[in-house]
């Protein structure tokens, strides 16, 4: 089982609480435990159940966002959100996930979650299975209300976002509701690396790497600290 974010809106704007949550609420992983207009609300929801993950406005009456965030202090990770860029160095200094300006978009936003789940989830230990894919040359995907086939051999990269993930192929890319460690297990281990949670690679794709990225045309993929081992392990083999 894949673990949920249990997570707490703070802002005084109601239509910022409403973006929030209406953004959060696509994400799977993510239960919001509740939406608070201050500070002094999210407190006490704070004093009595477990929240992993704030999103906090900075500049709100009484008691600013910074202000509750250092009397959390480490104990919940916070995702600042505000409308003013000149709060980043003081949010980045409470050792923030991240800091996201005001209108956030879902892309942002899902950028934002990866970054906790990277840097604050464990990753889960997967057991060896055989791969269907290991005896074939190709897999079928569901895409545009039909059974796509993709050959293994035109895949360069697979992106997660969401509940859904992109197949980026030589000259298109297939879009398909599917986790990528669901794909993962349908891939031949020989031929595919996961590099990041977000990211699966072939490993004939990649054109050079480092510790922390890989080139695969224009495009540099980030290797996370969680699959760093493992990852260049097989890519230095």
């Amino acid at each position: 089982m894949s673990k949920v974010i249990h997570c707490l809106i703070v802002d005084d704007e109601p239509v910022a609480r409403e973006i929030l949550e209406s953004h959060l609420s696509k994400i799977e992983a993510v239960k919001i435990e509740g939406s608070c207009k201050n500070a002094v609300e999210a407190f006490n929801i704070l004093s009595r159940q477990k929240i992993d993950l704030l999103f906090l406005d900075i500049n709100m009456p009484d008691v600013s966002g910074l202000s509750l965030a250092k009397s959390v202090g480490n104990t919940v990770k916070t995702i600042f959100t505000t409308a003013y860029r000149e709060y980043a160095v003081e949010g980045f200094n409470l050792r923030a996930v991240d800091y996201l300006l005001k209108p956030i978009s879902f892309e942002r936003l899902l950028q934002a979650i990866s970054k906790y789940l990277d840097e604050h989830v464990p990753v889960p230990v997967i057991a060896d299975v055989e791969m269907t894919a290991e005896k074939n040359d190709s897999l079928f995907v569901r895409a545009d209300r039909k059974m796509v086939k993709v050959c293994l051999a035109d895949i360069l990269y697979i992106e997660s976002i969401a509940d859904y993930i992109k197949i980026h192929l030589t000259g298109k890319a297939i879009t398909t509701r599917e986790t990528i460690s669901g794909i993962e297990v349908k891939l031949p281990q020989k031929e595919f690396v996961r590099i990041h949670r977000s990211f699966i690679v072939s490993l004939a794709a990649i054109e050079s790497f480092t510790n922390e990225y890989v080139e695969i045309g224009k495009k540099q993929l980030p290797i996370s600290r969680s699959y760093r081992k493992e990852a260049l392990k097989k890519l230095e083999q």
